[in-house]
């Protein structure tokens, strides 16, 4: 049987999720609400916040603190992941990720939104 380091198993298993795909491909078109990606993704809240805290632990999605004109605080969520290529070798199966990369300015903005949020 073939072996993939744990990792690697642990993104491709993530990726095998519909709701999961659904949150990638809406966040990488735009930031979006929880609200919105429950929308998109048909499934309540707490099925996409499930979904949000395994992307963001594996790296995959981030979070920013944004305000809305009744001045509430929510998050809205983007992608960073960009490419999964999976090759065959001798040895197995090999996975790589690229992830999106942020512009000095986005870091910057979003280290400030966190030190005053």
């Amino acid at each position: 049987m073939l072996q993939l380091d744990s990792d690697d198993e642990a993104l491709l298993e993530l990726l095998d999720d519909e709701y999961a795909r659904i949150i990638i491909v809406e966040t990488y078109r735009e930031p979006r609400s929880a609200n919105a990606l429950s929308t998109a993704c048909e499934a309540d809240p707490s099925t996409v916040y499930r979904r949000i805290d395994r992307l963001q632990d594996r790296g995959l999605l981030e979070a920013n603190q944004r305000l809305d004109p009744d001045g509430h605080h929510y998050k809205e969520y983007s992608a960073r992941l960009e490419h999964v290529g999976i090759d065959v070798t001798n040895d197995g199966l090999d996975v790589d990720v690229e992830y999106v990369e942020a512009e000095a300015a986005d870091t910057f903005t979003r280290l400030y939104e966190e030190l005053s949020g």
